[in-house]
């Protein structure tokens, strides 16, 4: 509206279109698309109980990104990881003869790349390398001067290409028995062996439906198979998500195989204990480091 006020629908609405571009800016901020993902569910959290106090949002989207940026760090302080936000702050005007090639290689770096560099390169190489904001709107999500972020950019991005042709660390590796329990499940999930399945639940098991719905306790949980059962477009296949063990799921009928979400699983005494789904969430897949096992 001409006034900037916005109606409670419309805010909503707003949300769910940029929750995947939200959630590509957390995921590199915090290193993690699996993280990221409980910075964006925070963030829209913190905007919903905000937004009845704010009056007139004149631009909504800086002021949904402005939400989530102080989330990530509010994330990274509670890991103890963050590095000091203006500590970078300090050229200006310099000139990037190479923006364009810059610019894509900050697109394709890797989460690990990103988060060697501090809190205020990082944030402003996402949002206009990577999210394509311009400069003075990142200036504005961040609160910070537009030198600033040039500056910021200036430093990101020759930090990152002296990056791109590092060496890779070494790939994760999983336990056997861990595998073994990985395999199994999704064996069972893909016979369709769902009540085998539910007896695994432990009695306070949790799902997390990310980004739809979250259930507690066995008997509420038992559903989330047989919503399942009444579908024919997955198959599962034990992998990898960021190193941790994972279900990774593809479509049968795609013939590539493409990984379209992935499934985690929490065990405690032999029991499911947690269930976090990304079906409705495959925009994470996009920032996810997947291997098959």
């Amino acid at each position: 509206m001409a006034d900037g006020s916005m109606e409670p629908e419309a805010l909503g609405r707003l949300m769910a279109e940029l929750r995947p571009r939200l959630h590509r800016y957390c995921a590199r901020m915090v290193g993690s698309a699996i993280d990221g993902e409980d910075v964006v569910q925070e963030a829209l959290a913190k905007a919903a109980e905000a937004f009845p106090a704010t009056g007139g949002i004149e631009r909504p989207e800086s002021w949904l990104f402005r939400i989530a940026h102080n989330a990530a760090l509010d994330a990274l302080r509670r890991r103890k990881r963050q590095a000091a936000v203006r500590s970078d702050i300090g050229l200006t005007g310099l000139a990037d003869a190479s923006a364009a090639a810059d610019v894509r290689v900050a697109a394709a770096a890797s989460l690990a790349a990103l988060m060697r560099l501090p809190v205020a390169q990082r944030s402003s190489v996402v949002l206009t390398d990577v999210l394509g904001h311009s400069l003075a709107e990142t200036a504005e999500i961040l609160g910070v001067s537009l030198s600033a972020v040039k500056a910021a950019l200036h430093r990101a991005r020759a930090r990152l290409r002296g990056l791109a042709d590092a060496p890779e660390g070494p790939a994760p590796s999983l336990a056997a028995a861990e595998r073994d329990r990985l395999r199994a499940y999704a064996d069972r999930f893909n016979a369709r062996d769902f009540d085998a399945l539910r007896d695994l639940l432990a009695e306070d098991v949790r799902l997390d439906l990310v980004n739809r719905t979250r259930l507690a306790g066995r008997k509420n949980v038992s559903v989330y198979f047989s919503r399942y059962d009444e579908v024919a477009d997955w198959r599962f296949s034990p992998g990898l998500a960021e190193g941790r063990p994972a279900l990774l799921v593809s479509d049968p009928a795609d013939a590539a195989g493409a990984i379209g979400y992935v499934v985690l699983l929490d065990w405690a005494d032999g029991r499911i204990a947690a269930i976090r789904d990304f079906r409705y969430a495959t925009y994470v897949t996009e920032s996810l480091a997947v291997s098959r096992l």
